[in-house]
């Protein structure tokens, strides 16, 4: 079966960018299309990057617009990625929805210059970084992401980033490695910012 080639695929953070600002970004990494992957495509502090006026402005300035959020939201409607309430990434990588919503960005990727974009400014705050980037990554893709100040960062600096805030040493571990690592500090982070759904807890 022939491999499928993909370019490089980047991730973003809306945060509190104005429009202007933000469309600088785009402009600066070659942005053809941009994925929407927040499960809710809508912002109380920030309506400039709600769906429907974020799609126009997009197509004002020659970026395709594609909503992922139902398949790589960090928020799914499956109650089997949930336990006691609370997300759990590794088993929402595993469902069907997700491994779809993966293979379309792929396949969008191969023409075309994609960014994955949630709300959150620090990749690793966002679960497009702790569960879509690393998804991509395991599949052999190049995912890069863009920081607020326009540099890059890729997904194995990122990991890095994320193993020295728990403190786990890749080179001083003699019995774990770097993988096993990066899932503990993932597992971990995702604790403190994953997605909590109250009535699902109340239900558990």
């Amino acid at each position: 079966m022939r491999t499928l080639s993909v370019n490089p695929i980047l991730t973003i953070g809306h945060s509190n960018h104005s429009w202007e600002a933000f469309a600088r970004l785009l402009h600066k990494h070659r942005v053809d299309v941009l994925a929407d992957v927040r499960s809710v495509p809508a912002s109380r502090f920030n309506p400039q990057f709600n769906r429907s006026a974020l799609s126009a402005s997009l197509r004002d300035v020659g970026v395709g617009y594609v909503f992922c959020g139902e398949e790589l939201g960090g928020r799914p409607q499956d109650p089997a990625c949930y336990e006691n309430g609370r997300i759990r990434y590794d088993r929402t990588a595993n469902t069907d929805t997700f491994r779809r919503g993966i293979a379309s960005v792929k396949a969008e990727a191969a023409n075309h210059r994609v960014v994955l974009m949630c709300a959150e400014k620090d990749p690793l705050h966002c679960h497009r970084t702790l569960l879509v980037a690393r998804a991509l990554a395991s599949d052999g893709v190049d995912v890069r992401h863009v920081l607020s100040d326009g540099t890059l960062e890729t997904q194995d600096q990122a990991m890095d980033r994320l193993l020295a805030s728990y403190d786990l040493d890749t080179e001083g571990d003699l019995f774990s490695c770097r993988e096993d690592l990066v899932a503990q500090a993932v597992e971990r982070q995702t604790r403190r910012v994953g997605h909590v759904d109250d009535n699902r807890t109340q239900r558990g």
